[in-house]
């Protein structure tokens, strides 16, 4: 990966970091770093981690994973960010309001190391069996989105279940997001990989954008990390074992999507947050 030229400009490089996650976090750091390194000898800009990169439990996370934004794994992704000079964007588990409740969260950390925002999960998974809802508490539906700027492109960033929901990708749309970003943990099962994939495409081709939706691998999570193309052309996918996979995305190349595809600019309807 050494001779990896950097991307041609006004590209946007990103990698795809699907990893095997596990209850020990200092392992997952040790991952998290490594795929940090491998992003920055690719040259990329932006590495995409999953959901509850920093601690996961298939049986379910809950605020026994969680860290503060000034825990060892923030620390880490803000340290080796600013090493590198490549930006993450991974999950985690936030302390919620009282030690019963976690905040199932996404971090963005820029190429400085700083932390660009966070965006704390709004639809939680209470399907499939699961409950989130018995250890987490959501995040407010009025919380600013959170958006990342990134050679000339706005990345959006939502997270797993918010995938079913097409107005979350949408609200981010809405705020100048041509690139949607969602970590996941996404579990195995029947028909999962399928609607999976049909969602993430189809998120790609209503919002005219392109899509980076990374699975986790490892024990109970599906993994089929995906980059979606505005035109519903699926440009590079990965199996369900742990690996890292690295694209450029052309920002004119997306305009040219909208422009010749112009149904943002002609539909009749808005979003809102419900009360």
């Amino acid at each position: 990966m050494s001779g990896v030229a950097p991307p041609a400009r006004p590209a946007v490089r990103v990698t795809l970091g699907q990893l095997a996650v596990s209850e020990d976090h200092a392992a997952n750091r040790l991952a998290v770093v490594d795929a940090l390194r491998t992003a920055a000898r690719a040259h990329a800009d932006l590495l995409v981690l999953p959901e509850y990169a920093s601690g996961f439990d298939p049986r379910g996370v809950g605020p026994e994973h969680a860290e503060g934004l000034d825990g060892p794994f923030v620390r880490t992704l803000r340290e080796h960010a600013a090493k590198t000079g490549v930006a993450v964007v991974a999950g985690t588990m936030l302390p919620g309001a009282t030690p019963a409740r976690g905040v199932n969260a996404v971090v963005a950390v820029d190429g400085a190391g700083e932390v660009a925002g966070v965006y704390r999960k709004v639809h939680l998974y209470d399907a499939f069996g699961h409950r989130e809802s018995d250890r987490l508490e959501a995040g407010s539906p009025d919380a600013a989105p959170l958006l990342l700027d990134l050679g000339g492109l706005r990345f959006g960033i939502l997270t797993c279940y918010d995938l079913r929901v097409p107005e979350s990708a949408r609200r981010l749309v809405d705020a100048g997001a041509r690139v949607l970003v969602v970590p996941a943990a996404w579990a195995a099962g029947e028909l999962k990989a399928m609607h999976w994939r049909t969602l993430a495409v189809a998120r790609a081709i209503e919002n005219t954008a392109a899509v980076v939706a990374v699975g986790q691998a490892g024990r109970g999570g599906g993994g089929r990390s995906l980059l979606g193309a505005p035109g519903g052309v699926v440009g590079l996918e990965r199996d369900d074992k742990p690996g890292i996979r690295t694209a450029d995305i052309g920002g004119a190349a997306l305009a040219a999507v909208r422009e010749r595809t112009p149904s943002l600019r002609h539909r009749r309807y808005g979003v809102v947050p419900l009360p």
